[in-house]
């Protein structure tokens, strides 16, 4: 039976989770995390198979932790979980080497089919951004500003986006003051923007607020 790790920090989806698969009888949660460095403790010293991973997790963001697992545990599959719109950063996080991306607000049957596909070793993507993806490659466009951020910087973006402040994302992301000052002034460089107000705009205006905390 294939041991399933559940990453992500907020208690009802994890709960969740958890009812989800417990009828299943060839699934199983071996562990949960709250946060990358409770994740990569774990996988260090127990087998797993699949990790469920939150996409916007404290301390390091899902898709950073995306690059350390793909390094340190490739064979582990890894399907992320968010509530962000899934064209902006599904193909993000495959091109991070997840295994797939689901919405968190998706059907639970969707789920559990998502989780066996990822566990056959298969690539899961959802039908609507399948089609998305489709169509994207018959007309392809211009890159977008944010496409260009690294990992920290997009979510620090996001989080602007939902009306944070520099102290509230310090501290929900485990940073200081001043590192959150400088990924804000390297943001605003790379998006050619000049004030916060116009980050909140540029985050809303490109769907990148994700509606739960």
């Amino acid at each position: 039976m294939p041991n399933i790790l559940i990453a992500d920090d907020h208690a009802l989806i994890r709960e969740g989770l958890r009812k989800l698969l417990a009828p299943e009888r060839d699934l199983h949660i071996a562990a949960e995390a709250t946060n990358a460095a409770e994740a990569l403790e774990l996988l260090s010293r127990m087998k797993v198979d699949l990790v469920l991973l939150d996409i916007n997790m404290p301390g390091r963001s899902g898709i950073e932790l995306l690059y350390d697992l793909r390094k340190r545990f490739p064979k582990v599959k890894l399907l992320m979980l968010s509530m962000h719109p899934e064209e902006t950063v599904a193909v993000r996080a495959m091109k991070a080497g997840a295994s797939g991306y689901i919405s968190k607000d998706a059907p639970p049957e969707e789920l559990l089919n998502a989780i066996r596909k990822v566990l056959s070793g298969r690539k899961y993507v959802s039908q609507k951004l399948a089609d998305q993806l489709a169509e994207d490659l018959a007309k392809p466009e211009l890159s977008k500003p944010h496409e260009i951020l690294s990992a920290r910087e997009f979510e620090i973006l996001c989080l602007f986006g939902k009306g944070k402040t520099v102290s509230e994302i310090a501290k929900k992301l485990s940073l200081s003051v001043p590192t959150v000052t400088t990924y804000r002034r390297r943001i605003l460089q790379k998006l050619s923007l000049k004030t916060t107000a116009e980050l909140i705009h540029y985050a809303i205006r490109h769907n990148l607020v994700e509606p739960l905390e």
